[in-house]
């Protein structure tokens, strides 16, 4: 039994796609207001330092879902399966007992879209009547042609909004009288792009308030970066529009977005409390990864750049969860699951490669390796976060080493600087040995740092 606790809690995760922290209050965020998300850590734990290991929707989900690296756990790259022997957390806990179910966007079931999921390949979540595996649909209208599953659409208008639609399902479920504690799992697509919400959203944000991020005209980019760029901003100039009113009109209607969700998570809670289960349920906020907003003068996802990687993890569970914690500890989504179970009570499956980061909320975790490495859905980039550094390693050999301290923006590539090679060194090291020990395809160039290229040799496929 956990301290301070005589229940067995339940879980509700709230999960999002392609979510900057910036967004958030909790993370210092002033745009958009997010009272009720950064209500869960301010009753709760922030996790300041959570990264996902790799910035794309299936494999960080699978990360988080399973608690193994990308290419363990199966799911690599967008709409790929887990491998069959792989565990989820919702197998875990309906294995202990619990109620199941979700609702929303999967990204682990194959090709299909939207693909409505059947129990058989839920993967542990016995509730599966509102969840589709993939697509970013904007509008759901209930029984047209008497089907059995609602429509999923691509356009506003028409029906409900998607983020109010999923809200509505959370709540009824929270609602159902049981007697067994539940797990349930929300995952809004947004606000992944396309970039449109419904009003009064989608004119709350001014985009002449919008900031530019100080690195959208950086110069000096690495080949690969700059092709990324290019295509980037080209898309403004598809629309006859000056790069950055392009990026302004994108970020409001972004934050438009963000304050839906965050007005559909301010139902939940207060659903948990009309019930009176709010205490006796651990809440968890989070997403997949992050989006590029302009940084570098890049958008999307991927990469090797932090505001993708960096993401927000608010947890709350009075009596376990301590109340506006702060956890500085580095926590990588493969962590999640073990970290989840023991916050619990629940024995993992014993499958694991994370790390149990619970113990960080006690004050405990001496001997915590302050580390967090990540990987590309082709394997054409490997790299590693510390509390100093971030290391990105290139197959093409164009790396990148960025003082995250001194230089937050990442301006400045220090990788050909000597007064940073110990550490470049260092850091090649360690991430050349954590893809070795997860056997990972990026051991096909990443053999010893010495003999990495650089500058030479094939430029990786421009990843989105």
């Amino acid at each position: 039994m956990m301290a301070g606790m005589n229940r067995t809690p339940n879980l509700l995760i709230i999960h999002t796609d392609q979510q900057s922290s910036w967004t958030l209050g909790a993370y210092g965020g002033d745009l958009v207001g997010t009272p009720h998300i950064d209500r869960i850590g301010a009753e709760g734990a922030v996790f300041d330092n959570f990264f996902t290991n790799s910035a794309l929707c299936t494999p960080s989900r699978g990360c988080m879902l399973s608690g193994r690296y990308p290419n363990c756990h199966g799911a690599w790259e967008n709409n790929l399966q887990f491998n069959s022997e792989v565990v989820t957390l919702a197998e875990v806990l309906a294995g202990a007992g619990y109620e199941t179910g979700y609702a929303g966007k999967w990204h682990l079931g194959g090709e299909p879209r939207p693909g409505w999921m059947q129990p058989e390949r839920s993967r542990g979540f016995a509730d599966c009547q509102w969840m589709f595996n993939r697509g970013h649909w904007k509008s759901v209208v209930d029984g047209r042609g008497g089907g059995e599953k609602p429509d999923l659409l691509p356009q506003l208008g028409l029906g409900q909004y998607t983020t109010d639609w999923l809200g509505d399902k959370t709540v009824e479920f929270l609602r159902r009288p049981r007697n067994a504690p539940f797990f349930y799992m929300v995952s809004f697509p947004d606000p992944h792009t396309p970039f449109n919400v419904r009003q009064p959203y989608a004119s709350m944000y001014d985009p002449a308030d919008m900031p530019v991020p100080a690195s959208f005209d950086q110069g000096d980019l690495p080949s690969w970066a700059e092709e990324v760029r290019r295509v980037c901003l080209s898309q403004a100039e598809r629309d006859g529009m000056e790069p950055k009113a392009w990026l302004r009109q994108r970020k409001a209607a972004y934050c438009g977005e963000v304050k839906c969700i965050d007005d559909n998570v301010g139902r939940i809670l207060a659903a948990l409390e009309e019930r009176g289960i709010l205490d006796e349920t651990l809440v968890v906020f989070t997403t997949d990864h992050g989006e590029y907003m302009g940084e570098h003068g890049i958008y999307y996802k991927n990469y090797v750049y932090e505001t993708a990687y960096r993401i927000p993890l608010l947890a709350r569970l009075p009596g376990r969860v301590p109340a506006a914690a702060r956890i500085g500890g580095f926590v990588t989504t493969v962590d999640f699951q073990q970290t989840i179970l023991s916050l619990m009570g629940v024995a993992p499956s014993g499958g694991e490669q994370g790390r149990d980061a619970s113990v960080l909320l006690d004050g405990g975790g001496a001997g915590w390796r302050e580390e967090a490495f990540f990987h590309h859905n082709r394997f054409d980039f490997a790299g590693i976060f510390t509390p100093q550094y971030e290391l990105g390693l290139a197959r093409c050999g164009e790396h990148v080493l960025f003082d995250r301290v001194n230089d937050p923006d990442q301006l400045t590539n220090l990788i050909a600087d000597p007064a940073h090679r110990h550490a470049a060194d260092d850091l090649a090291a360690r991430v050349i040995e954590h893809n070795r020990r997860i056997n990972s395809p990026a051991m096909e160039w990443l053999t010893d740092w010495p003999n990495l290229t650089r500058g030479e040799g094939t430029k990786p496929t421009c990843c989105g």
